[in-house]
This record gives C-alpha cells, structure tokens and sequence, in this order.
C-alpha cells in the first residue's frame, strides 16, 4: 500500500532549491538534499508552509509517494 505523504520545497532567489530538513525549531531548519528531508502529513506541511511565506522565500508541497 502506497501512501501519499509532502516534503516542503523552499526557493530562494539565486540559491540553490532546499527542502525542509527539522520544523520543531526557529527558524525552520532546510538542506539541499532531498533524501533528508522530513517526510510529513499535508497539515503539518501546510503549517510549515504558512510560517515561511513572511520569509525571503518561496516555498511549495511537494507530493511523495511512500510505501506503508
């Protein structure tokens, strides 16, 4: 059974695309490998979503398909 869970894709400008690596600390904590990248439910990454748009970035979900 597959299950279909998000990864937070963050923009910024001329940088490199990183994605959301820890959300439990100030300021949301991202890396540039997306195998690191904290796999999470559509509300917690909708949430996460939400805080970064006061930022200098423009962050996206992302869908990920994961076997259960």
């Amino acid at each position: 059974m597959k299950n279909i869970k998000f990864v937070v894709k963050v923009n910024r400008g001329a940088h490199a695309t990183q994605y959301v690596l820890r959300i439990d600390r100030l300021p949301i904590q991202t890396t540039t490998n997306r195998k690191l990248a904290l796999v999470m439910g559509r509300f917690t990454a909708e949430d996460a979503v939400k805080s970064m748009q006061n930022s200098h970035c423009n962050p996206e979900l992302v869908s990920v398909r994961v076997s259960a």
